[in-house]
């Protein structure tokens, strides 16, 4: 028997965080995308509200949209569902916004029609509406849905492996009032590396896994370090580099780019250190010309969630 209605929350996320391009992603608490969906006569999926004016309602557009009919062609279900959508992550904006309603849409789906798809079968789903607008890679997808540090070491088969956070850290968040579009901070990236950038981005990665695995801030935060997509996506973000410097000066473990931009990210190992850090951080953004705003938050560790 299924349910009249579901919903589901997916929490935002940062991709990459730092090197760990399309392979690391981290659970931020606090803002997420939620889907609500009902049935309706018919097949398919109908959007009755995408959530924002500039993202489309057309269901074969629609993330959230194309990854609950992904989980209802796995579980088989004939019967069409409404989606409304509710986005608290802003577009283009750096967060995981199109993830978290990927995310969201799948989870709510799996619940409506009482699914019971395991992990990989969701992301898998999820990853559909995401490729949409971002390509197939889930750095976003898997810490959104999972909650916590998580380490993507395949996407074909879906391999990821959710890695233990220290008690103590924290994120700073740091948005310029200006947007990038994925598809825009991707197209940008080198298609080739010097073998120095690669192994220097092997090592920052390993540094990262292992900061987590040993409980070793400061490790942790030695690892962001990225060579590849920083050096290049700096350019499209004005008053990013000043805004990293004085995030280090004020006591930062690490800063790089949130995901695609425009947001920046910095690890904190204390709440008192990350007001810091977000001031010096906006104050930096502020002599470059640009309003941002900034938030210090926890991990999130639950990851996506459904109800009725």
């Amino acid at each position: 028997m299924t349910r009249d209605r579901a919903f589901g929350f997916a929490p935002g996320s940062i991709g990459n965080v730092g090197p760990g391009l399309d392979v690391l992603g981290l659970a931020v608490a606090g803002a997420g995308d939620t889907v609500a969906m009902t049935w309706h006569d018919g097949g398919g999926m109908t959007v009755a509200d995408a959530g924002h004016p500039d993202l489309p309602r057309e269901a074969n557009r629609n993330t959230a949209a194309i990854a609950a009919a992904a989980v209802f062609a796995l579980a088989g279900m004939q019967r069409g569902a409404t989606l409304t959508i509710t986005k608290g992550l802003p577009l283009s904006g750096g967060q995981g916004g199109s993830a978290a309603s990927a995310v969201a849409g799948a989870v709510a789906a799996n619940h409506l029609c009482k699914a019971g798809l395991d992990t990989n079968a969701l992301l898998s789903c999820a990853l559909e509406g995401e490729a949409t607008v971002a390509g197939r890679h889930a750095d976003n997808l898997a810490p959104s849905l999972l909650g916590g540090l998580v380490l993507v070491r395949s996407v074909d088969p879906m391999d990821v492996i959710v890695l233990p956070v220290p008690d103590a850290l924290r994120v700073v968040l740091v948005h310029p009032a200006m947007q990038l579009r994925t598809r825009d901070a991707r197209a940008v990236l080198p298609e080739m590396v010097s073998r120095q950038v690669a192994i220097a981005q092997v090592g920052n990665v390993a540094a990262m896994v292992a900061g987590a695995l040993l409980g070793d801030l400061a490790l942790l935060g030695r690892g962001v370090e990225d060579q590849i997509a920083e050096p290049a996506r700096a350019t499209l973000l004005p008053g990013f580099l000043a805004a990293k410097a004085a995030a280090r000066e004020a006591g930062a473990l690490g800063c790089s780019i949130s995901g695609a931009g425009p947001t920046a990210f910095a690890l904190v190992d204390s709440l008192g250190t990350g007001e810091a850090v977000a001031g010096a951080m906006v104050a930096a953004y502020a002599a470059a010309g640009l309003t941002a705003t900034a938030k210090v938050a926890e991990i999130d560790r639950e990851g996506a969630r459904a109800w009725e």
